[in-house]
């Protein structure tokens, strides 16, 4: 990594120490410009600064129960097309039974709701670093002055087992947290696999098309807990701004009672995600696939807005390439038509420039269509 990712370029403080520190305003560093803020429209009437933002329930939800209960080798025709239509038309879309149990779920939400119920004496030697955002956080960006979001999370890689994070990172309060986190690490990282088929068949390739391209066996999977306070002023802020995800897919485990993920929609307009049921994921398609696919498939922007009067975790599994495999669109999805959209860049290039300058819509990515990653020596 780069010299100027060794540290954080100011303090860090806990946004839950502000959340908690009883001021009626929020500091300015978390004030988004007006054209960023949750709609001001969808204030709760009343006056008790509550967000009502719109809701959509046309998200598509993809059952898995048939295919996984066919076993290896039976991917669905009916499965391959609703994937191929989320993927197109929203990039986003819910999983169920999807083989993950339930028990599971909660026993992975419990254990990282009591870490972040902890004093925050009791976290802060495992403050994390910009060199790898092992640890205990809260912010991404490391430009100096740079907007913050209202959010603390904790970041661990779970796979391969060469990358997996060394257990000074892991905390020991709750207990069962590492245990029950790479056991829902190993059920989350197969059923992403699983999904990679799909993928891959949707789009009409060989099943094993898009893990072999992305490092077959060396993927990468990291979870990160996301911890977001009350807010006094939750019209201002987001507790993360909007983004597209850079790696393969984000599978995410929402709160079962407080909503805040969005998605824009084609139109430009932000819906709030409404999860089916507590045990559904919301999987969301990644950069890295918008790349494959020569942009047939299209990851989309999200982020997530905060509460006035409820705290909210949640938990993204992110699945990831290799890092030094160099990624560009699959020749059989190229055609004098549709010509090669984006040069080959390889995921750790990518990361790279995407955590010197923090979450920007799809701004980056939009930027490299026929060009060079800046500053990583593609060309």
């Amino acid at each position: 990594m780069a010299d100027c990712m060794q540290e954080w370029p100011e303090p860090i403080v806990r946004v839950q120490a502000v959340a908690e520190s009883g001021l009626a305003a929020i500091p300015g560093c978390y004030v988004k410009p007006p054209r960023d803020r949750p709609a001001q429209q969808h204030l709760a009437a009343g006056g008790d600064n509550v967000l009502r933002e719109p809701s959509d329930d046309s998200i598509p939800v993809i059952d898995l129960g048939e295919l996984l209960a066919a076993g290896e080798g039976r991917i669905d025709g009916l499965i391959t097309e609703a994937v191929a239509a989320a993927c197109r038309d929203w990039g986003f879309f819910q999983v169920v039974n999807h083989g993950v149990a339930p028990e599971l779920m909660r026993a992975v939400r419990e254990a990282w709701r009591g870490f972040f119920r902890l004093p925050i004496s009791a976290k802060q030697q495992y403050a994390n670093q910009p060199r790898t955002y092992e640890g205990y956080g809260s912010r991404v960006g490391v430009q100096k002055g740079g907007p913050l979001d209202w959010g603390d999370y904790y970041f661990l890689h779970l796979a391969p087992e060469a990358a997996k994070s060394p257990d000074k990172y892991w905390p020991t309060n709750p207990a069962i947290c590492k245990e029950v986190s790479e056991e829902y690490g190993r059920e989350v990282t197969r059923l992403c696999e699983v999904l990679m088929k799909v993928l891959s068949a949707s789009l009409g390739l060989e099943e094993a098309r898009f893990q072999e391209a992305f490092g077959g066996a060396e993927c990468g999977a990291c979870l990160r807990a996301n911890y977001y306070p009350r807010c006094p002023q939750p019209d201002l802020t987001l507790g993360l701004s909007a983004h597209s995800d850079p790696g393969v897919l984000t599978v995410l485990l929402a709160d079962e009672h407080v909503r805040g993920l969005q998605v824009r929609r084609a139109d430009g307009e932000w819906v709030t995600v409404q999860p089916v049921r507590d045990d559904a994921f919301i999987v969301n398609v990644g950069d890295q696939i918008q790349i494959l696919s020569n942009s047939v498939y299209k990851s989309v922007e999200h982020r997530v807005i905060v509460n006035a009067k409820e705290e909210r975790i949640s938990l993204a599994l992110f699945y990831n390439p290799k890092g030094d495999v160099p990624i560009a669109p699959a020749p059989e999805l190229v055609t004098p038509d549709r010509p090669s959209l984006y040069p080959p860049m390889t995921f750790d290039e990518y990361r790279v420039y995407i955590r010197k300058n923090g979450p920007r819509g799809k701004a980056q990515l939009e930027g490299f269509k026929g060009q060079a990653v800046p500053g990583t020596g593609n060309k």
